[in-house]
């Protein structure tokens, strides 16, 4: 039996009390004290109950409803971390509602969605919650019935004595239950007795979302709204120097044209506070076919920026300066550049052994370098908020990850205090790093604040693909030293990119090999980079194990066995203390892969990848099947292995994964942002490249490795493998290697069609 102690502040974590009417609340906060379908329908509503954001409600009726605190952008935590709580509680499924939860500082210590932590922070403040209603519960009825605790049970809701043939319902004991004290010492469920988790619930929103019900910000209306848009710089490396507003101001509809500035010159930004597009030209009025009209006729002058500056505040508090370069960048020079410093020594990340001694004793040195492009989101959503700014507060209402990054953000700019500032959270049409950067949250209520009236701003999808935030372009250059039996005796990765170094050097194959060398190197740029889905593990991945696919044909070894026997060095000799991963949980996936693809009898004419990768504190390997069919590479097959720990919801964890590894195919294959002079080339669907569906795989399988391990990260983890196994798939079908995204152009240049 598990057990969680709470010597602390009960304030802090728990706090129950009565509903008028009867019934509890229980209220909790996410972190502390512990380690990091609707049915409304079905279900008689309690005659009153007190709401707050984020708590536990039982009704007098054993009605449950959680407010879910994180926001929801297709990861389905929403009823993810619901099913946690029932399942601690014992609650019957059928009986429990769920709410979004408002963002609400002074209750939650965590309303972040993103790397892939959402389930594995929750998992032990959940567990824990749930358990404590259910124990208090129970001790209501003992002293009711004047009976011990210890001899009373409960199932699906209901309390039991079986010695005195006495039941009740949650709903009858929640009310004196809710006058107890917490008690010092909570039991958690054994894992061999969940009923909830590891059965696969329906999205809880999904009747919501395809009758069209407004779960969306860009749905949001309100009396007496007006509409805006803004017009930004066209590229990087520009600015506003002057806009004609009385030219549009006479056309239809239109309210009124007039600048913005979204950070005041001395705000310390955050990790979260985009660096480029300070100032643009905000259009105001009665629709959007109104100011988007108006946004085409407005005549705009920009000039080039100067180089500037700021502070910003990263995690941990880490204070640095940003210097954002002048210059109007282009893709070209981009890659001469990024050629150039790969030359050049880097910064040694990790070293291990005489790397130099080893290269300059082998027999054979294999040597390659892989690149990739920006990349650009490409939201279904495209960016929106509504705002209503008044002299006493502000009303936000939009879709973003990352709502206590903003709230500083708007308070400073503003002018308010945070406590006058209410974030209302939308349901996200897409994330995936993209709507952690809120300033457009910023942009609405500056708007709205000038114009004396409730905003909704609206970006068009040209706005969204040409102000950022990107995937930075990255390069690797791969090294190994091979004997004269072909037996690899060093390693050397040296990685960078515009702005960042995608390396992570403790990762495998680090501690694998005696003799290591990493060394990362970063060009500095304005182009506005962020979190693309699973950062910097996305580029790096690819490069990684595409290398090690064609050091293991050189050294004439199958890929899954090579990848294995280091693997074993790993676990049975490592080399150095800071390896990061666990390499039996990393073979593990590697051998359940092997086993459930039948790597070793493939189906005729089908030509086979493989990838492992460790991000997110998980483990997958993938294989990827393709077929040659009209002169056409078909992906037939891919098949993964994952390793995160408990599984709390498989089909919602096998579509993450399932979506994870179409997304990836499809950057792979034609994701690619270039510049020219600043200005994006491609601004919207008609050339920047998505995958369609007839190219999706036409079979994926998801199979998750069974442990009792505490859930961990799983909405990034498929992404980063299918590059390499993508790769290394074409390399059998074709006879090439590619060493350079997107892949399609290479494979046009071979004749064969996408």
């Amino acid at each position: 039996m598990t057990f969680v102690n709470k010597h602390i502040n009960r304030r802090s974590f728990l706090k129950v009390s009565a509903l008028a009417g009867g019934g509890m609340v229980l209220s909790f906060s996410w972190l502390a004290g512990c380690k990091p379908t609707t049915k409304e329908e079905l279900l008689a509503m309690p005659k009153e109950w007190f709401e707050l954001n984020s708590y536990i409600k039982i009704g007098e009726n054993g009605t449950v409803t959680l407010y879910s605190a994180n926001p929801e952008f297709g990861s389905n935590v929403i009823t993810s971390m619901p099913m946690i709580l029932a399942e601690e509680l014992d609650v019957d499924w059928k009986k429990v509602m769920v709410e979004q939860a408002d963002f609400f500082p002074e209750r939650f210590e965590r309303q972040f969605t993103g790397g892939s932590q959402g389930i594995r922070q929750g998992w032990t403040p959940l567990r824990t919650a749930g358990a404590t209603a259910r124990q208090l519960l129970v001790l209501a009825a003992a002293q009711t019935w004047q009976v011990p605790a210890e001899e009373i049970t409960t199932e699906a809701g209901t309390i039991i004595h079986k010695a005195s043939n006495k039941k009740a319902g949650y709903g009858e004991m929640a009310s004196l239950a809710s006058t107890l004290e917490v008690p010092e010492e909570i039991k958690l469920k054994e894992i061999k007795d969940f009923k909830i988790i590891g059965n696969s619930k329906k999205n809880v929103e999904g009747q919501k979302i395809v009758t069209g019900k407004p779960l969306f910000a860009i749905d949001h209306k309100v009396e007496g709204m007006l509409y805006a848009a803004i017009v930004h710089p066209p590229g990087f490396g520009m600015k506003l120097k002057a806009f004609d507003g009385a030219s549009v101001q006479s056309m239809p509809g239109i309210k009124d044209v007039f600048s913005i500035k979204v950070f005041n010159d001395d705000y310390e930004r955050n990790v979260f506070d985009t660096a480029t597009f300070d100032e643009m030209v905000a259009i105001v009025g009665n629709s959007t076919w109104e100011v988007l009209n108006a946004k085409k006729a407005l005549k705009v002058d920009w000039e080039k920026a100067p180089e500037s500056s700021f502070t910003a505040t990263g995690f941990g508090g880490n204070k640095s300066k940003i210097v954002v370069p002048s210059g109007m960048e282009n893709s070209v020079d981009h890659k001469a550049k990024m050629a150039e410093y790969s030359q050049k020594p880097g910064n040694i990340l990790r070293k291990d052994g005489d790397p130099e001694a080893a290269f300059k004793k082998a027999a054979k040195i294999i040597e390659r370098t892989y690149s990739a492009p920006f990349l650009a989101h490409n939201t279904m959503e495209p960016l929106n908020c509504f705002a209503h700014v008044t002299a006493d507060q502000a009303i936000i209402y939009g879709p973003t990850q990352a709502p206590e990054f903003i709230v500083g953000t708007l308070s400073n700019r503003l002018g308010l205090p945070k406590e006058k500032i209410k974030v209302n959270l939308a349901r996200m049409g897409g994330g995936f790093g993209r709507r952690a950067y809120s300033h457009q949250m910023v942009e609405a209520a500056l708007i709205s604040q000038k114009a004396n009236a409730p905003i909704k701003m609206i970006y068009t999808r040209e706005d969204d693909m040409t102000s950022g935030v990107y995937r930075p372009t990255y390069t690797a250059t791969y090294r190994a030293a091979l004997d004269e039996n072909n037996n690899m005796t060093a390693f050397h990765v040296k990685a960078g990119g515009i702005p960042e170094t995608p390396i992570a050097p403790n990762r495998f194959p680090a501690g694998a090999i005696d003799n290591y060398l990493a060394e990362g190197w970063e060009i500095n740029s304005n182009i506005t980079i962020g979190a693309f889905r699973a950062p910097r593990s996305n580029f790096i991945a690819s490069a990684e194990q595409s290398f090690l696919d064609e050091l293991a044909e050189e050294m004439g070894k199958d890929p899954i066995a090579f990848r294995l026997e280091l693997l074993d060095r790993a676990k049975t000799n490592p080399v150095g203390e800071k390896n990061d991963y666990d390499p039996a949980r990393y073979a593990g996936v590697l051998e359940l892969v092997r086993e459930k693809s039948k790597w070793d009898s493939p189906e005729p004419n089908l030509h086979r990848g493989v990838s492992a990768y460790f991000c997110h504190n998980s483990y997958v390997a993938e294989v990827l099947d393709i077929e040659i069919q009209n002169n056409k590479p078909v992906v037939k097959n891919v098949i993964a292995a994952v390793d995160c720990g408990i599984v709390v919801n498989p089909d919602a964890a096998a579509n993450m994964g399932e979506g994870a590894i179409v997304d990836g195919i499809g950057n792979a294959f034609f994701g690619e942002l270039p510049f020219k002079d600043g200005i994006p080339e491609k601004t919207n669907f008609d050339k920047y490249r998505m995958i369609r569906q007839v190219e999706a795989p036409k079979s994926i399988e998801v199979h998750f490795v069974k442990n009792d391990i505490d859930p961990t990260g799983l909405g990034e983890p498929l992404f980063p493998p299918v590059f390499a196994a993508l790769a290394n798939s074409l390399y059998k079908a074709t006879g090439r290697r590619y060493y350079d995204q997107p892949f399609a152009p290479q494979l046009e240049m071979q004749n064969l069609t996408m």
